[in-house]
């Protein structure tokens, strides 16, 4: 089953519930929400307050993207403050990937761990029995709309066939540049689970864009 994320960063954060909703209304399977803590990445996204007050208002799969440095600091807390429902964090940010498992674990959520365009995706193999989902970013993560790099679909690939020679039920994720048109090569190579963010938020018509990723 495909699933679509659309990503807030992309809508109108003036407007942040209404956009929520709307995008619930078309058939979203979950939220994602991408937390930058200027270090990690360059940018400066939302944080605890903007999801803790939106959790309330919405019943959504909140999809959160931690992108900030030692995450294994606030896990807990976008979980037990704002109802985080899948927590992931990136391989490359925490010197206790672990711990961060056993945060995520010990409250009942869903494990992600992500890895960025210049790391292999062997980095993650350590944990694949561990997670519930992989993220393989297909952008450089810290800004959104950007272009497709279509040499992450062989990551996505070797992902794939490492899940299947072990017999692991982990969901792949793909984040960066998706559209109708990427998510085709995303999902042929493995992929299930599509985060869109222009390509769903700038739409004219989202119902039809969520439709036409899936």
């Amino acid at each position: 089953m495909i699933k679509v994320s659309p990503s807030l960063l992309a809508c109108d954060l003036s407007d942040i519930y209404r956009e929520v909703a709307d995008v619930e209304n078309c058939g979203a399977d979950m939220i994602h929400l991408d937390v930058m803590d200027g270090m990690f990445v360059t940018n400066i996204s939302f944080g605890l307050p903007v999801i803790q007050s939106l959790r309330p208002k919405t019943n959504i799969v909140f999809d959160v993207h931690l992108m900030i440095n030692e995450p294994q600091r606030y896990i807990e807390r976008f979980i037990t403050e704002c109802g985080a429902d899948i927590v992931t964090f990136h391989i490359e940010a925490t010197s206790a990937p672990d711990l961060c498992i056993d945060i995520i674990k010990k409250h009942g959520k869903k494990v992600g761990l992500s890895v960025k365009p210049g790391t292999d995706i062997s980095a993650v193999y350590p944990y694949l029995d561990r997670c519930d989902m992989i993220l393989v970013m297909t952008v450089e993560p810290g800004y959104g709309g950007q272009a497709f790099m279509p040499e992450m679909v062989d990551k996505i690939k070797k992902l794939k066939k490492e899940l299947v020679s072990r017999g692991l039920n982990c969901d792949i994720q793909v984040d960066g540049g998706i559209n109708a048109q990427t998510a085709k090569l995303c999902v042929e190579a493995g992929a299930n689970v599509l985060v869109a963010g222009s390509s769903v938020f700038k739409s004219a018509d989202r119902k039809k864009a969520i439709d036409a990723l899936r």
